[in-house]
């Protein structure tokens, strides 16, 4: 732990350096509180989030790291989804007054009793229901009427990006099922990350321009058509077709196509699983070999 935190705080730009120092203070200090860390991509929350945990745990403290998807999850160091480490149940939107599925009794209650930091990542998409049910849980196994019990709680993520989503919902349902909307947000102390760290960090003089434009994106500045389609000419590096999409993203694929660092740097997103199905299978064909598939079943051929 000490090694890592010597080799990773001094890289702290200054709004992380204060969200750190804040979030601390109220843990060590035994002062409680919630706050949000509000972090656009690539301003560096899940680098801060780690080392807080890190100083946390250096001091043989107990902190637990959730987020509201198993892809976030893995990013943090000991993350698992919100919802198996507080039993959250799965009908949020449908319990009127729901609960975490933790006896007093169990050692999942003792943890939690034990535990000074909670740091909950992609909270902006989980159903305010969630984290009320985790506050009256915690309230309950501590006997302390605190919001969280008096625990520090730790949310990140952006409100531009993905909000709860409701089945069949409407606009407004999704955002009375926002956090926002929760009587624990008049509780929660918000911290900003502005500075990108990608633009450092890669030297590309279009990242700059790319995350304001991202910026702008999300905070609504960019106006749409009458029928609310936003003209995006200006965000990123635009190709003609999906050929040269394939060339710019994995240029020269046969050559590298062994390099697991190669491969890891770079990725093609689509909206559809069918797009994703025809790239990759223009992708294989370039590969060399012959090409084998491999069909998986679910079922047992004989039951003995």
């Amino acid at each position: 732990m000490t090694s890592y935190i010597d080799s990773n705080e001094p890289n702290l730009v200054q709004d992380q350096k204060e969200a750190l120092e804040k979030i601390l203070f109220a843990e060590f200090n035994d002062v409680g509180g919630i706050f949000f860390v509000d972090a656009p991509g690539g301003t560096g929350k899940t680098y801060l989030i780690n080392l807080i945990l890190a100083k946390v745990r250096q001091r043989n403290k107990i902190a637990l790291t959730v987020a509201s998807s198993g892809i976030a999850a893995a990013l943090l160091s000991g993350g698992r989804t919100a919802h198996s480490v507080f039993k959250l149940p799965l009908n949020l939107s449908t319990v009127e007054h729901p609960t975490c599925n933790i006896s007093r009794s169990s050692h999942k209650a003792d943890v939690l009793r034990r535990c000074k930091l909670i740091v909950w990542d992609e909270c902006t998409m989980s159903h305010k229901a969630a984290l009320e049910a985790l506050d009256i849980t915690m309230q309950d196994l501590l006997k302390n009427n605190k919001c969280m019990g008096g625990v520090t709680l730790v949310l990140s993520g952006d409100f531009r990006q993905a909000l709860p989503v409701i089945q069949r919902g409407t606009k407004a349902d999704e955002i009375h099922a926002c956090i926002k909307s929760s009587y624990i947000w008049a509780n929660v102390q918000r911290l900003r990350l502005k500075t990108n760290m990608r633009v450092p960090l890669t030297g590309q003089v279009f990242a700059q321009e790319f995350a304001n434009n991202l910026l702008r994106l999300g905070n609504g500045d960019i106006s749409g058509d009458e029928e609310g389609l936003i003209d995006v000419e200006n965000i990123g590096i635009h190709v003609a077709t999906t050929d040269e999409l394939k060339e710019m993203v994995f240029p020269n694929i046969h050559e590298n196509y062994c390099n697991p660092q190669w491969l890891c740097e770079r990725a093609i997103i689509s909206p559809t699983n069918y797009i994703v199905n025809v790239i990759n299978n223009k992708l294989l064909m370039k590969l060399p070999g012959a090409l084998e598939i491999y069909k998986s079943i679910d079922a047992v051929m004989e039951i003995d």
